[in-house]
């Protein structure tokens, strides 16, 4: 039984749901997504303020997708509403980012600088040289544009050098050094 699946969505005041046959678009104050529901065993209706999503099966892929759909359609909500973010930090000597025209070019230890494409949707901020600031309305692609500027660098477990998630931990090793000079 997906639990996620049948929790009802909740309808906030300011959003607008329209319903087609495949698909749930969600409009609100900070634009529009839609998301296409390809499998028609997954079937959606709006009664009173809440949006509840309903299967036809009960096998394991369509009770899956009975919870992925729901939780789509509610980041769907949530994104157009407030909108997603993430925040990466640059931690080396001489690792900086700055923003240049819509596009972030980030210094982080090769013999050149990176140039990180505007990608659309998706709104760049850089409030110091060592942070950057990923936002948008949707959150698969905030998500995907933050590890495709971290994988410019991951950090290292030596030094910590690299490009790191602000939340993220780095698991540190000790280094040649501290293994022999311990035997």
């Amino acid at each position: 039984m997906s639990r996620i699946g049948n929790k009802p969505v909740l309808i906030p005041e300011k959003i607008e749901i329209n319903l087609s046959d495949n698909s749930v678009t969600v409009k609100g104050p900070k634009g529009e997504l839609t998301t296409e529901i390809v499998d028609e065993r997954i079937k959606f209706e709006i009664k009173e303020n809440e949006l509840l999503f309903s299967r036809t099966s009960e096998s394991p892929e369509v009770r899956s997708l009975h919870g992925l759909y729901r939780s789509l359609v509610a980041n769907n909500i949530e994104g157009v509403l407030e909108g997603y973010s993430k925040t990466l930090l640059l931690q080396g000597v001489g690792h900086r980012a700055t923003l240049k025209g819509n596009d972030i070019e980030i210094l982080c230890g090769f013999s050149h600088p990176v140039l990180f494409n505007q990608v659309e949707g998706i709104k760049y901020e850089v409030p110091d040289q060592n942070t950057i600031i990923v936002s948008g309305i949707d959150k698969a692609l905030v998500g995907q544009v933050a590890a495709n500027i971290r994988a410019i660098k991951p950090p290292e477990p030596y030094k910590g050098k690299g490009i790191r998630y602000q939340d993220e931990y780095v698991r540190r090793k000790a280094g040649k050094a501290a293994v022999t000079a311990g035997a």
